[in-house]
């Protein structure tokens, strides 16, 4: 494990990545790195440099991206990979997870959310505030599960697919990749497309 930590995005939330990262206490130095030539700091941790600089760092940080786009995060993840970085996984230590829970590289974990038993998180997701995962969850690559937002068991939840503030999703129910669930909303049963879908219980919009 490298001593630093270098944050890519210093907007909303990368702030928030920042703020999970303190709470761990275990890198000796934080930064950020952010495209907007105008941010010097965020949050009192300094901006060293934009994207295109992360070749003079990879050796002394380890890199997490906090952007919260799903598809930018991948993209810029991929990038990481590519040229070897060091991905860690954050993890707010308010959060409970229960025992045999695998989470990919990349992947952020926010204060107060539970993950149970025997579920499975890809690389570069986010597990925003609150929320709630219950057991024999497959949660793809590149998933942001929102804030407050809670999946029963035995859910599966595809690439890149995002799940808005406070929706529900019932158990042993499949959302494939692509889709985004609208905030609020509840889904009973498997989707089989990919796209936007809303409602009590959700439809297709």
């Amino acid at each position: 494990m490298k001593k630093n930590l270098l944050i890519i995005g210093a907007s909303g939330h990368g702030k928030v990545v920042a703020d999970i990262a303190l709470r761990m206490n275990k890198w000796e130095s934080i930064a950020f790195l952010d495209d907007d030539e105008a941010i010097e700091l965020s949050m009192g941790i300094e901006v060293i440099g934009t994207s295109a600089d992360i070749n003079k760092y990879i050796h002394e940080y380890e890199i997490f991206v906090g952007i919260g786009d799903n598809a930018i995060r991948e993209k810029v993840y991929e990038a990481l990979e590519t040229v070897g970085a060091s991905i860690p996984v954050l993890i707010h230590p308010s959060v409970v997870i229960g025992e045999q829970v695998l989470m990919g590289s990349g992947t952020v974990v926010m204060a107060g959310a539970v993950i149970n038993c025997c579920t499975t998180i890809g690389k570069g997701c986010i597990v925003n505030t609150g929320s709630t995962i219950d057991h024999d969850n497959s949660i793809k690559d590149f998933v942001h599960i929102s804030p407050g937002a809670h999946l029963a068991g035995t859910v599966s939840v595809g690439k890149g697919s995002w799940l808005g503030i406070g929706s529900v999703v019932s158990n042993n129910v499949i959302i494939p990749s692509g889709c985004t669930i609208g905030a609020g909303s509840v889904v009973i049963r498997n989707i089989t497309e990919p796209g936007v879908y809303v409602g009590v219980p959700v439809r297709s919009v």
